[in-house]
This record gives C-alpha cells, sequence and structure tokens, in this order.
C-alpha cells in the first residue's frame, strides 16, 4: 500500500505546488520586476526534496474520518501547510545562524551570497518566507471552503501557527520543559494541526477528533525526539545537515537535556565547551556524542521515544475510524519514528 498512496500524495503535491509557484511567479513578477528573487527562493526551499509527511498525514486523517479516496480535495490545504513550513524554515534557519537545508544553502545564507551582503540576504530572506506565509493562507481558504468545516479549518490552521510560535520561543530561550516546547514546535503543525485539517475536512465526528489527538499528541514528540537523535548521529549524506550540526548550534536538544540530569560538573563542562563552539572539531563533535552515548542520554531518548510510539499506537486500538485510514496512520507512525532523515 505504501508505494501506491504515498506515492501517489507526494507526486500529486509536488505537481499543485509546481503550478502555483509559476501562476505566483507571473503575478509578483507584474506587480515588481524585481520580486521574482523571492517567489524563486521560496519556491526553490519547498522543493528541494520535501518530504510531504504532513500531507500525507492529512491525507490519512481524512481517510480515517470517513473521507472518500480523493486525492484532489486535499491538494490546497496539503499545498497551504507545505507553504507555512517553507515560512517557517526560512526564519528557523536565520534565527540559528543555520547555512544549509535539505542538503542546499539556507534562503538566508543563498540570498547573502547572492548580494555579497549578509544583513541584506537575512532581510531579503525574511521577505521571502513572508511571500510563502501569504500564499499559504491564499492556499488554505481556497481548500477551506470545500468542506462543510470551513470556519474550523480555518480556526485550526491559525491555531497550529500560533502554537509554533510560541514553541519557537521556548526553544530560543532555551526552557526547561523541552517536551512541550517539542509539542507546540514540531507536533502541532508536523502531527497535530495536519491530522485534524485533514479530519474536519472529512467532517470528522468529535469522538473521531479525540481518538486522532490521542494519536497525534506523542507521535509529535516522538518525531522531534528522532530530529534530536539525528542531529547528532544522523549520516550527513542522508540528513542534509553537517556532522553534529545540533552540538554546534548549541539546540537545547532532548539529548541535552538528559545529559544535564546524568553528568557531573566536569564533564558537563566538557560538552557545555563544545555546545553552541562554531569553531568544534571534527573529533571535538565525535568526542561530544560519544559522552552523550556512554552517560545514557541516548539510550534515554531512544526509550522515551519507544514509549511515546507505543502509546500512539495504543491509541489506534479501537479508535472510531475507518479501517483504512488506520493502516495508513500505522505506515506513518513507523515512517515518522524510524526515519534516517
Amino acid at each position: 500500500m505504501s508505494q501506491s498512496w504515498t506515492g501517489q500524495i507526494v507526486a500529486s503535491v509536488n505537481e499543485h505546488l509546481r503550478t502555483l509557484f509559476e501562476t505566483k511567479r507571473a503575478q509578483v513578477t507584474e506587480m515588481s520586476p524585481y520580486a521574482a528573487e523571492l517567489l524563486d527562493a521560496a519556491a526553490e526551499l519547498t522543493m528541494r526534496g520535501g518530504k510531504r509527511l504532513r500531507c500525507l498525514i492529512l491525507y490519512a486523517g481524512y481517510r480515517a474520518s470517513g473521507g472518500p479516496a480523493d486525492t484532489a480535495r486535499i491538494l490546497e490545504l496539503s499545498a497551504a501547510i507545505e507553504l507555512l513550513q517553507t515560512y517557517l524554515l526560512i526564519q528557523d534557519d536565520w534565527m540559528d545562524d543555520d547555512a544549509e537545508r535539505r542538503g542546499g544553502p539556507s534562503v538566508h545564507a543563498a540570498l547573502a551570497q547572492k548580494r555579497n551582503d549578509a544583513k541584506l540576504g537575512a532581510s531579503l530572506a525574511i521577505l521571502a518566507s513572508d511571500l510563502a506565509a501569504g500564499f499559504a493562507h491564499e492556499a488554505l481558504q481556497r481548500g477551506a471552503v470545500a468542506s462543510k468545516r470551513t470556519s474550523e479549518i480555518l480556526a485550526r490552521f491559525s491555531q497550529m501557527h500560533t502554537e509554533v510560535v510560541c514553541g519557537q520561543q521556548m526553544d530560543l530561550l532555551e526552557h526547561t520543559d523541552v517536551e512541550r516546547m517539542h509539542d507546540l514546535k514540531t507536533g502541532s503543525y508536523t502531527v497535530r494541526g495536519p491530522l485534524q485539517i485533514g479530519a474536519l475536512l472529512a467532517d470528522a465526528t468529535p469522538e473521531q477528533l479525540a481518538a486522532l489527538d490521542r494519536f497525534g499528541r506523542p507521535l509529535g514528540i516522538a518525531f522531534q525526539l528522532r530530529d534530536d537523535l539525528l542531529g547528532t548521529y544522523g549520516d550527513p549524506a542522508v540528513t542534509g545537515k553537517p556532522a553534529g550540526h545540533d552540538l554546534r548550534e548549541g539546540k537545547n536538544t532532548s539529548l541535552i537535556r538528559e545529559a544535564r540530569a546524568l553528568l557531573d560538573g566536569q564533564a558537563w563542562s566538557q560538552l557545555a565547551s563544545v555546545l553552541g563552539n562554531a569553531n568544534a572539531t571534527a573529533p571535538q563533535l565525535s568526542e561530544a556524542a560519544r559522552v552523550l552515548e556512554t552517560s545514557g542520554a541516548r539510550a534515554r531518548v531512544e526509550a522515551h521515544l519507544a514509549t511515546l510510539a507505543n502509546e500512539a499506537e495504543s491509541a489506534l486500538v479501537a479508535a472510531p475510524l475507518g479501517a483504512e485510514g488506520v493502516a495508513m496512520l500505522r505506515e506513518l507512525l513507523n515512517k515518522l519514528v524510524l526515519r534516517d532523515r
């Protein structure tokens, strides 16, 4: 089943996005011949190897809630979520000073190099992200009108956006409640939001929405835990990011949270000397990753990920959802927690 339905959704969404960008390029160029630069920057990132997991989750939520096997109905809403992600990724990369994304330059880095001006490149990147956000809301409105639950879909999308902003603030401030930060920053627009929007498009019952929330909440956090593991232990050739990326950037990941609790003062100080050190060498990063493993931090994160995955799986047992949709959700559960990029 995976090759047929997931491949079909990804291909359909990619083609829809290509058409959308072609149309928008003509529109913005008519407004200003210079605006094509912003459009092209947003389009290039959007089309550069995105997994479209959120679109797959939206469709699975739609089918599990009784929606017919009609991929055309979910294309505009899928585009809205992908464009929202583009907007968020551009700004997140700028805030984190990340030079790479999806195996290529981040938008602010590419524009800074093009213009030979870091500040101008960052400013143009923010404008490109704003353009993507505007396109997202246009697509959202077009997709929402196909449902009996238009106002609820619009409200859920706005809530999802707000949750991501709140989670991003927690991340920037290195808040100690890392799991809540993960749920807001990542789980909201990666799993919970798309599930609920797909279900609302299918006119889901309150019981179905509740069941999907019980499934989506632990899965969203598990998705981020896998991201944290990949950020330190992932293969750069697969993840599209340099080895030890999260360590060099000093990110407050679940691995670091566990290490703080497990390491004594001297061992923690040694690890902390690498965190956020842009000049950390490959051997230093490798040693820091080894410390995270030998301290038990990695094992704790992996164990918690497994617990969350089991919780999500249990939520599907006897849930008032369609059998085919449940099979899709189970497939996506495995895809999200076992992925290598």
